[in-house]
């Protein structure tokens, strides 16, 4: 639009100055016509020739006091017949002399360069001829100042350009409202992406809005949501049962190793290695029940009092530490947050029970919450042996244990399930290296109530 204003502008603005500056030429030609009229009662011969010459000065000087116009007749040799301002005469080059030059000829001068409004010295010099018998025996000369022409010029092109910016003002309105049609269902599905990648495999696109295109490409993706949500449901329901329907053969099966402990001598060690394992496997067991429901449970998000849940759970957790010859200490001002209160100490009691497994005793593990911004944070430090980079970017998988650390208790689980609990009410976890040596553990959780999505081409949770 505005490569077509200025297309348009340019030339309309050239017209506008040659119209302006054609209005003033004409009226010179109609001046010079009328003075030449005048002198050639002038050039002929008999009694009162000087009164005429003395009326033609009169109406030359009437003509300068009122227009501010120089003007004078001149015969072929250049000599004045009148001009005023009286002493007058036509400068040795430029435009008069130009004039001058073509009237002698016989004909009017041709009209004069385009004035621009930026030529202060612009004038504007018009030639007529006077002529008697067929012979051109005098010139009438008018310079004009051209102050007024090019104020009404500049005028002309401020409403141009004010007409243009209208114009450009009006497009770019317009353009708006078409781009923010378009590309309002573009924004929600963006954002409708970014919950699913979050974890919020409910929300979806309400297309009621935007281009036909759009509108399905909303369909779509609606559809491919749900077949994505219907593929994740039935593995988390397989394993889910799975887990369960194991459950009772293991304890079974447990129950019988104890049974055939009582027959075998006492300490048999192949006998303590089969139960060790039947018990981790049980563990693991429960742990992926515990998995599947984390990620299909919903969030019931509260206003919860970050300082006081984090100051109860190193409580549960100081005797343990005590234990271990581990400090447990904790710190950070009153703060609140829109989180989940069980899942968020489900997710604390996984962070602080991995410190405490991997801290030597002696040393410290801390627990510092606090508000940054939108959101709140519980950070978890240890002064244990710490990860790698490349640990660092499986930390959390599921299954996933360090190979250093693999005589360590535990499933490889818990900090899976803990990441399926925050991500269910907006939350995150993230692992860091805590300098000089040991993790950082950051867990991040809302201060702000989610807010339901609008009406019309939005999204919706289902």
């Amino acid at each position: 639009m505005a490569g077509v204003l200025l297309a348009l502008g340019f030339p309309l603005a050239g017209s506008l100055a040659a119209a302006h500056q054609q209005t003033v030429v004409v009226d010179r030609i109609d001046d010079t016509a009328r003075f030449a009229a005048l002198a050639q009662f002038v050039t002929e011969t008999g009694p009162g020739i000087d009164e005429r010459k003395a009326t033609l000065q009169g109406e030359l000087l009437r003509y300068h006091d009122v227009y501010g116009i120089e003007a004078g007749v001149f015969y072929r040799d250049g000599s004045a017949m009148a001009a005023a301002p009286e002493g007058w005469r036509i400068p040795g080059d430029g435009e008069p002399r130009r004039a001058l030059g073509e009237a002698l000829l016989g004909r009017r001068s041709h009209d004069p360069p385009q004035v621009w409004p930026w030529q202060d010295d612009a004038r504007l010099a018009v030639a007529s001829p006077v002529v008697r018998d067929g012979d051109v025996v005098a010139v009438v000369v008018t310079y004009s100042p051209t102050g007024q022409l090019r104020s009404r010029i500049l005028q002309g092109w401020l409403l141009i350009a004010a007409g243009e910016c209208a114009a450009m003002l009006l497009a770019v309105g317009a353009a708006f409202r078409l781009t923010g049609w378009v590309l309002r269902p573009v924004r929600v599905l963006d954002a409708a992406t970014h919950d699913i990648a979050t974890g919020r495999l409910n929300s979806r696109v309400a297309a009621a809005g935007g281009p036909p295109e759009l509108q399905r490409l909303a369909r779509s993706f609606n559809e491919m949501a749900d077949n994505v949500e219907q593929v994740l449901e039935q593995q988390r329901a397989f394993v889910a049962d799975a887990s369960h329907q194991l459950r009772n053969p293991l304890a079974a099966l447990l129950l019988r190793i104890e049974l055939l402990a009582f027959e075998l001598p006492e300490g048999n060690a192949e006998i303590a290695s089969v139960q060790a394992e039947g018990k981790r496997l049980a563990r693991v067991l429960d742990d992926l029940l515990d998995l599947a429901l984390a990620e299909h449970a919903s969030a019931d998000l509260r206003l919860t009092d970050i300082k006081e849940l984090a100051t109860e759970r190193i409580a549960a957790w100081r005797p343990l530490a005590e234990e271990k010859g581990v400090r447990l200490t904790g710190r950070g001002p009153a703060v609140t947050a829109w989180a989940d209160p069980v899942a968020l100490s489900s997710a604390l009691d996984a962070v602080i029970d991995n410190a405490l497994k991997f801290t030597p005793e002696g040393e410290e593990v801390t627990v510092e919450f606090g508000a940054h911004g939108d959101t709140s944070t519980v950070v978890v430090t240890d002064r244990g042996p710490g990860l790698t980079d490349e640990e660092l970017d499986r930390v959390g998988d599921r299954f996933w244990r360090s190979g250093r650390h693999q005589n360590v208790k535990g499933s490889g689980l818990g900090l899976s399930i803990s990441r399926a609990l925050l991500a269910a009410g907006g939350g995150s976890i993230t692992y860091a290296h805590n300098d000089p040596h040991g993790l950082r553990v950051t867990v991040t959780v809302p201060r702000t109530e989610p807010s339901a999505a609008g009406s019309g081409y939005g999204l919706t949770d289902r």
